[in-house]
């Protein structure tokens, strides 16, 4: 967590200015779109498909470079400074190598950065026990099911120590039951690592659990259209989901959202 640490009181850890994405097929998926995120905190970025939640969430990595605008992440430009350990990136799917087992898996991050396997030994038994998944290390991506995939998929992310967890849709594929205890799971990593966390969701119900803070975008081109900071505060149990302040933190965002489709209206 040294790269939180290194910011001053105040600034933010990721800063999007004016930044518009447009792909060579001439689509325009991000646009306009600037945002202040700072260290610690939980945002969801919410939108139907096709609203550039994935594209801005890929930028900030780094995995996609912006057409015009600005990207910093920790004071660096996005994808540059630092040695690239200190972003954790989860995509929809768990993309396993299917030939190793579950160490190698979660090794891979590490022996990529030039570490041998047995200085990255005790890192990857540390993520795996995060996840829950220690006794599974010699277990092959066949042998498991979705959500314990998943989980190895968390634990890949996370074994560099990074300060920045972005997360793309992990979840939407799974069962309502494992979904409620990934979220769960998610929110403990937050807390305890103190993580900075961007999850991308089509799920109002997800975002508002999760989040403190969920950034509405509308599609055609994609942008930030709300920015709803949520009242209520951690940590967040299963009871949250029948509370009172659930459901009108719910109706909130679902306002928002359904917002998004005058938006979309009115611009074309």
């Amino acid at each position: 967590m040294e790269q939180q640490r290194q910011l001053g009181a105040g600034d933010a850890l990721i800063e999007m200015d004016g930044v518009h994405k447009r792909f060579g097929n001439g689509t325009l998926a991000v646009e306009g779109m600037s945002v202040s995120i700072q260290p610690g905190e939980f945002v969801s970025f919410l939108g139907p498909s096709g609203c550039g939640k994935s594209t801005a969430l890929r930028m900030i990595a780094g995995l996609l470079s912006a057409s015009a605008g600005s990207i910093t992440v920790n004071g660096h430009p996005a994808g540059e400074g630092g040695d690239g350990r200190d972003v954790g990136f989860v995509f929809q799917e768990a993309t396993l190598m299917p030939w190793a087992n579950v160490f190698d898996n979660v090794y891979l991050p590490l022996r990529l950065a030039g570490a041998s396997r047995k200085a990255a030994t005790p890192e990857v038994e540390e993520a795996l026990a995060m996840v829950g998944l220690s006794s599974f290390r010699s277990s092959y991506p066949r042998e498991l099911s979705g959500g314990m995939k998943m989980r190895v998929s968390i634990a890949r992310a996370m074994v560099t120590r990074p300060a920045l967890l972005l997360m793309d849709e992990p979840f939407a594929a799974l069962d309502e039951m494992t979904r409620f205890k990934l979220n769960n799971d998610v929110l403990k990593l937050w807390e305890e690592h103190k993580l900075t966390v961007i999850f991308v969701t089509h799920s109002v119900f997800e975002s508002v659990y999760l989040s403190n803070r969920v950034m509405v975008m509308a599609a055609r081109p994609g942008r930030v259209v709300n920015d709803i900071a949520l009242p209520g505060g951690y940590p967040r149990t299963d009871a949250y989901r029948t509370s009172q302040e659930f459901a009108e933190n719910t109706r909130l965002v679902t306002k928002a959202l359904e917002g998004t489709l005058s938006h979309a209206e009115i611009d074309h």
